[in-house]
């Protein structure tokens, strides 16, 4: 791959979590952010369209620049200036990971422009943001993901492996207008949990792997969490009453991320006709299979 002065990313959204996976479970979802990223000049410049346009940064301090130098600094590659143009179709705040990816876009920008295929460090530079590797590992390889980190004495590894979701998933996502923030809703989680919790928490994550790419026939009680999602109660409370709606009615459905969105993934893609989704834009996506895509425009001789 040729060093370039001009490209352009895809990045899929992302639900974490899934039920019991807390912190290790992600999913790539077929909604995308866009990036084109052009080298030259002295400055960073920002055009912003689409969900936060007006709200964020239009300098070195959006989330985006921020990542993208992160990784041309990670590669050693001199990159004075840059002109970014972000179309965003992910919702900010909402849990559908949208934090996440743009850091994997700016990342993918910098190995794009350093003529660099996308490798495990890649992971570890965008992990490092949101201090987990979930939602990031989702938009980076798509599909689903488990993600861990290592603790070696120099600092967190960051690592993950993807596993291919079963062809019969049909995510829903149900996003309310509400918005939450991760550092809110991880403030109320306890620092200890029942050794019981604990245990249920463990056995529900292995066999959300399972459902998730083998039994989907299993996935209601895979979902089933006891870890955070009770305690996140109050920061979305009408949240927590969609996915007992769901889950009443036979159907596998969990907070998504933060939230306060809810994912819910039904027999056949179709909620039942009986819940009332008041309160909740209803949004059909595919899991996204390909994760972060990086298109090289324009090449130089860097």
């Amino acid at each position: 791959m040729s060093a370039a002065n001009h490209v352009s990313v895809r990045v899929p959204a992302s639900t974490a979590n899934l039920g019991p996976g807390f912190d290790a479970l992600g999913m790539a979802l077929g909604l995308y952010d866009t990036v084109e990223a052009t080298a030259g000049g002295d400055d960073v410049r920002v055009e912003v369209t689409g969900e936060g346009a007006g709200a964020v940064p239009t300098d070195e301090q959006h989330l985006v620049a921020r990542a993208l130098r992160a990784g041309v600094d990670a590669l050693g590659v001199a990159l004075p200036g840059v002109t970014l143009r972000c179309h965003n179709a992910i919702p900010h705040a909402r849990g559908l990971g949208s934090s996440a990816a743009a850091i994997v876009a700016g990342v993918a920008a910098a190995y794009g422009l350093a003529g660099k295929e996308l490798d495990e460090h890649a992971l570890q530079i965008a992990a490092e943001f949101e201090g987990h590797a979930d939602n990031a590992a989702a938009s980076l390889y798509g599909g689903l993901v488990l993600a861990w980190a290592e603790a070696p004495p120099e600092g967190p590894r960051y690592r993950a492996v993807r596993l291919e979701p079963h062809p019969a998933l049909a995510p829903v996502v149900l996003i309310p207008d509400t918005e939450s923030a991760t550092s809110v809703t991880r403030g109320l989680l306890p620092g200890n949990v029942p050794h019981n919790d604990a245990a249920f928490a463990a056995g529900r994550c292995a066999l959300a792997v399972h459902a998730l790419t083998t039994r989907p026939d299993l996935l209601l009680p895979a979902t089933e969490d006891r870890l955070h999602q009770d305690y996140r109660e109050p920061a979305w409370p009408d949240t927590m009453r969609m996915v007992r709606e769901l889950r009443g009615n036979g159907v596998a459905a969990t907070v998504s991320g933060a939230g306060p969105t809810v994912l819910a993934l039904p027999s056949g893609g179709a909620l039942p006709s009986g819940v009332d989704t008041a309160g909740f834009r209803v949004c059909a996506l595919p899991v996204d299979r390909t994760g972060v895509v990086v298109e090289a425009i324009g090449t130089n001789s860097r």
